[in-house]
């Protein structure tokens, strides 16, 4: 590689399906806008549609769509090898399982990029890792996990070798999820200032069990019949589960509020925030929640206990336990200091371990300890000279820790 070609910033392309308001899709948003410009080029590639995360970010950055017409189009290799190709792009991130993570490592390999790797979020169903991904796994350079257990679950279930699974822990931004009043987002929703409000925000997707926080609700409100519920995200269940909470009797209790722009206001307003899924890897929602200073209670499933720490952070249940989840939730809502005990070890945590800022060089670093040592091996066309030289630098450098 010229001197010259080796000072530009990399060009480094994450594949997505789409870029909707979701979790991972948000956690992509913030570490491409974060990324040293000085270093590194970012571009968005969507098989489909932007969706709205990409239309915002196509005014700071190149977002590629409209490459996948169906399940079976083929010409979506031809078109990935283009954009990888020319020019060639330095490294390739696919994020999530599925088509991407397959055409996009494919596409990879034919155009020669000198790094590949593949981002995971999810410990199953939906996102599972399919057996013609794992063929390709000789192809890919890196999986990253969101967690430690999370890069366990890499190696132990999905089978990847362990030297290749890297841990980068998702992260906030801790600065704009901070505590703040709740008094004024109260008023403008509607709430009273001393009514006891527990909220829930994730995608109205079936993995994340709305109905358990909805018959967790119509529990709570026979003990405190001014208790409030706030459904933050939206999603294809929409009308299901607010015809759901029409049929429990608990409609003027329950606040579908979609997706929002000022979710941190949205989260002050909550005394308790909870999470149902039946799996996660690591959710953005509670590292959000636990950056704001409010406490969550969430199932005890994929990663999660390594941020709601129970008695620390907030508490868990077993995935599915209506009884854990009211209990939880009451122990809570009845007892203030303790709210506050555990908002402000959530808030010291997340500030300690999962910033944006160390998600953001976790990703750097790998990359270029990835382009560096695929840079440095010898190759055909150097001289001997100089081809020494390289052996003798890669004989010397130590084995990289994972990030």
């Amino acid at each position: 590689m010229s001197e010259v070609a080796d000072q530009r910033p990399r060009r480094v392309l994450f594949l997505v399906t789409s870029m909707p308001v979701g979790g991972a899709e948000t956690l992509l948003q913030n570490l491409v806008l974060r990324m040293d410009r000085a270093r590194f080029a970012p571009e968005i590639v969507c098989l489909k549609q932007r969706g709205p995360l990409g239309e915002e970010l196509a005014a700071r950055m190149p977002v590629h769509a409209a490459l996948l017409s169906h399940k079976f189009d083929l010409r979506v290799l031809a078109r990935l090898w283009r954009l990888m190709a020319r020019p060639r792009a330095d490294a390739v991130v696919t994020v999530g399982a599925g088509d991407k993570m397959f055409w996009g490592r494919i596409a990879a390999k034919l155009a020669k990029v000198p790094v590949v790797a593949s981002a995971l979020h999810s410990t199953g169903w939906p996102d599972g890792v399919g057996r013609l991904n794992r063929l390709l796994t000789p192809w890919t350079d890196a999986f990253i996990g969101v967690a430690d257990a999370h890069a366990r679950h890499l190696v132990d279930t999905e089978g990847f070798p362990q030297g290749k699974v890297h841990a980068i822990y998702n992260g906030v931004d801790s600065q704009r999820f901070a505590p703040q009043q709740a008094a004024p987002i109260r008023r403008e929703l509607g709430l009273a200032t001393d009514a006891s409000v527990v909220g829930i925000l994730a995608a109205l997707r079936p993995e994340k069990n709305h109905e358990l926080f909805l018959a967790a609700a119509q529990q709570i409100v026979q003990t405190l019949p001014c208790a409030q519920f706030l459904i933050i995200g939206d999603g294809p269940r929409r009308r299901e589960l607010e015809s759901l909470a029409d049929r429990l009797g608990i409609r003027r209790a329950v606040h579908f509020l979609g997706s929002r722009s000022d979710v941190p206001r949205l989260l002050a307003a909550c005394d308790i925030v909870a999470l149902t899924s039946h799996n996660e890897a690591a959710p953005v929602s509670i590292l959000e929640a636990l950056a704001v200073g409010v406490p969550v209670v969430a199932s005890d499933v994929g990663s999660v206990r390594e941020t709601v720490i129970d008695g620390q952070t907030g508490r868990l249940f077993q995935a599915g336990d209506l009884t854990g989840l009211v209990g939880a939730l009451l122990d809570l809502l009845h007892d203030r200091a303790l709210r506050e005990r555990l908002g402000a070890g959530g808030r010291r945590l997340v500030v300690q371990r999962w910033s944006l800022d160390s998600m953001v060089a976790g990703y750097e670093q790998l990359i270029e300890r990835l382009h560096a040592s695929k840079a440095h091996r010898p190759c055909s066309e150097l001289s001997t000279a100089s081809g020494a030289a390289a052996r003798r630098r890669e004989a010397g450098a130590p084995v990289a820790a994972p990030a």
